[in-house]
């Protein structure tokens, strides 16, 4: 299922956040997470979060960490800056007359000037991370809110296909009752032809023509098939109503419908019977590809 959610924040030390989720659908569960350099390690309980909550769909989750822009803090190198001031007085000693350079223009010197590190605050470091879960949880039920959404629109076109399922094995049960009148028709027609002038009842016991009927509406009888596809109508109705992950299960019954509707048309003994048939076929393959959606 199709969702989107975004939460973002601030932290403090004046960096400011964006979580951005997205999903798609999936067979199965697979997420994805785009962390900044050093959060790796909110990688594995996000991961965990997620698979709480959700059972199947493509998941993209970015991090965008935008840290305030400051000056770096310089302190001079002891060092450096010794050497810097005994090379100066050296070259003035040898130039009579020369300025003495001033102290901006030794500390420009370079090494001179450096960068402080300042050593990293573990408890500072937590509270970030604590703060960029939490607001990834906020996202996550956006998330979830937004595929719950998706979800009630669906049910309601799965209901509507289930409908017209439901509706079209009925017209199937109508059309299979009169096949074997139909096939008692066709085959006193068909040995009309063949014996030519005269009465087939009188050429032909009765009692023949009834096992020659009863064999060919033994191989064209449905009731089965068509009694299998109530189960299954009954089956997912019942499965939407559950209000549980149930895409993987509302996909393997799709095929047992697809199944059911093959053999019905094989079994046809009509043209009617066929067309309904197709028309079947055509309303569970929309069940199937609308089932791929559901979580």
């Amino acid at each position: 299922m199709t969702g989107f959610a975004r939460d973002s924040g601030a932290l403090p030390d004046g960096s400011s956040f964006v979580w951005e989720l997205r999903s798609v659908n999936g067979r199965g569960l697979d997420v994805r997470l785009r962390l900044p350099p050093g959060l790796e390690v909110l990688e594995a309980p996000l991961r965990e979060s997620v698979g709480k909550r959700l059972k199947r769909g493509n998941l993209n989750a970015t991090l965008t960490l935008k840290r305030e822009d400051r000056a770096p803090r310089l302190t001079p190198d002891p060092v450096a800056l010794e050497a810097a001031i005994q090379l100066v007085l050296e070259v003035s000693a040898r130039l009579p007359g020369a300025p003495v350079p001033s102290a901006e223009a030794v500390l420009s010197l370079p090494g001179v000037l450096r960068a402080e590190v300042s050593e990293p605050d573990e408890a500072a470091e937590e509270a970030k991370r604590t703060s960029l879960a939490a607001s990834f949880a906020v996202a996550l039920d956006g998330l979830v809110a937004s595929r719950a959404r998706e979800g009630a629109q669906l049910a309601k076109i799965l209901e509507t296909l289930l409908g017209e399922i439901a509706a079209l094995r009925d017209a199937a049960t109508v059309e299979a009752a009169g096949q074997p009148a139909a096939q008692r028709a066709r085959l006193l027609e068909n040995l009309a032809n063949l014996l030519g002038d005269g009465d087939v009842r009188a050429r032909v016991p009765e009692e023949r023509l009834a096992q020659e009927v009863a064999m060919l509406a033994q191989r064209s009888d449905v009731r089965e098939e068509l009694d299998r596809l109530s189960a299954h109508i009954a089956e997912a109705r019942s499965l939407l109503a559950s209000g549980a992950a149930i895409g993987r299960k509302l996909e393997f019954l799709t095929q047992e419908f697809v199944r059911e509707a093959n053999t019905l048309c094989s079994k046809s003994a009509s043209v009617a019977l066929t067309r309904v048939g197709l028309e079947l076929k055509a309303a569970i393959e929309r069940l199937r590809e609308q089932a791929a959606n559901v979580e």
